[in-house]
């Protein structure tokens, strides 16, 4: 049985997020006509909460580079590379040198300015190349012109580490959880994929026996959900934060992921750049302006130009929808930002 075959009778999903089928991408990049293809195994992991890829790294990283291998074989590629970020880089250069020599792998760091959005596919291709760390617009995809022009499989680590457990026969279906935040025993974990958020937290000891909610797929992009809401599974990057209501006010909490996006933006579209500006701003007023607040992420969600802006409603309005309102709000400022939230769902 062929390697794709394996991949499709296992149902294989990427882990990078998206959680796209790898069988099709795999297949996209081998059907693409072209001369030269490339393989990149994506190590940037930027999104906060996140380490499942340095856990498999630091565990398995032979795993890996077989899945590498695998990929570069099957579409019989002129050259693989491993994207990673320079604190990683740092810490497995060397092991990584070892499993790769004699090899078209190259371990290739990410410059330190590409950030956040330096994770994001396309603009990983740019970086490669030696331009400027921002997205492409899509389509073309990188399956048919990613690599100066050329097919290319991109694919997450973990995806990889998984592929390499196909191929031997040894996948189960399994993933990596990380926790952290109001957690008594953080770490990153590997259980089911189908497995709940509840049950994830019940069998790491992890449950707690206080009032929480928590932040499930990263720190910064992940959907909020209430401790009465974890029947769902922890989709996306497979992290799962716990927070627990009074340490820090709705308004601080909602600053932290503002903050973030508008630090990581890389300016290239006036959507994300000036948006993620101005959400800064009304958050810093002594009066926030909610509808105008609340307006501006919906305009984000539906005109951004990549991932990174099109996400930064994600954790507020899952948060004032599955936290906020269904809590009675005290804080006449919280309850402003509930009634303008209700108003502007209508």
């Amino acid at each position: 049985m062929s390697i794709l075959d394996k991949i499709k009778e296992a149902n294989l999903v990427g882990r990078g997020g998206a959680s796209f089928p790898t069988a099709v991408k795999w297949e996209a990049v081998k059907n693409a006509p072209g001369d030269k293809k490339f393989v990149i195994c994506n190590f940037s992991e930027g999104e906060p909460g996140v380490k499942k890829d340095h856990y498999i790294l630091e565990h398995y990283p032979e795993k890996v580079i077989d899945g590498i291998k695998l990929a570069m074989e099957f579409l019989n590629a002129d050259k693989g590379y491993v994207y990673i970020n320079p604190e990683y880089h740092k810490e497995f250069f060397e092991k990584l040198s070892e499993l790769t020599k004699e090899t078209k792998i190259e371990i290739f760091k990410k410059p330190h300015e590409a950030g956040y959005v330096g994770g994001e596919e396309s603009t990983a291709l740019n970086v490669i190349e030696g331009t400027r760390a921002e997205p492409r617009l899509r389509p073309p995809f990188p399956v048919t012109k990613g690599l100066w022009g050329c097919p290319t499989l991109i694919n997450n680590v973990e995806t990889f580490f998984n592929v390499s457990l196909v191929n031997s026969g040894d996948y189960k279906k399994m993933r990596f959880y990380t926790i952290s935040g109001e957690a008594q025993k953080k770490g990153v974990y590997e259980f089911p994929e189908d497995y709940a958020i509840e049950r994830v937290l019940k069998e790491t000891g992890n449950f707690p026996d206080f009032s929480f909610f928590v932040q499930v797929g990263g720190d910064g992009s992940g959907e909020v959900l209430s401790d009465q809401q974890l029947a769902k599974l922890a989709g996306g990057a497979g992290s799962i934060t716990i927070h627990k209501p009074g340490k820090k006010k709705p308004k601080e909490l909602m600053e932290d992921w503002i903050n973030f996006f508008y630090s990581e933006s890389c300016g290239q579209c006036t959507t994300c750049r000036e948006g993620t500006y101005r959400l800064k701003e009304i958050l810093a007023s002594n009066k926030p302006n909610w509808t105008m607040f609340l307006d501006l992420l919906k305009n984000l969600k539906e005109t951004a130009f990549c991932g990174l802006g099109s996400v930064v409603p994600v954790p507020i309005f899952s948060y004032i929808e599955n936290v906020l309102i269904i809590n009675e709000q005290t804080d006449e400022e919280v309850k402003n930002l509930v009634e303008a939230y209700k108003k502007f769902k209508i």
